[in-house]
């Protein structure tokens, strides 16, 4: 099982920037897909951004396709999601998942065995 902690969230201006963290821990070995979702209020949970254990191939929500940028640190244990021109759509807890399998990241919730606590990110007009 692999532990998943967010930071890095909080009130960001439309137009500005935001980096999201997230570290894994619990497991010795590295080589899943991560991915960054987020749920609006009143909203279902849904796929942002994703990336290969490798850092390699990344996919992306249409949404937010150009703005937003997701990467994994050097030891590969940690992942980023770097918020570029958020708008107020934007406005969600973020959370970061990890996947079962090493390839190119899906999009499917289910796809992903374990799940961080999520970071509320609200993005004023």
């Amino acid at each position: 099982q692999v532990q998943l902690v967010e930071s890095g969230g909080g009130l960001v201006q439309a137009g500005g920037s935001l980096r999201l963290s997230c570290a894994a821990s619990g497991r010795t070995y590295w080589n899943y897909a991560m991915a960054w979702f987020r749920q609006a209020p009143g909203k279902e949970r849904e796929f942002v951004a994703g990336v290969n254990w490798s850092g390699s191939s990344t996919s992306y929500a249409d949404s937010v396709k150009g703005r937003f940028s997701i990467s994994r640190g050097n030891t590969k244990n940690t992942v980023y999601l770097q918020m570029n021109s958020p708008e107020p759509e934007d406005t969600a807890v973020y959370y970061c998942a990890a996947s079962r399998t090493s390839g190119f990241p899906s999009n499917r919730r289910d796809e992903y065995a374990s799940w961080g606590q999520g970071t509320q990110v609200p993005v004023s007009s």
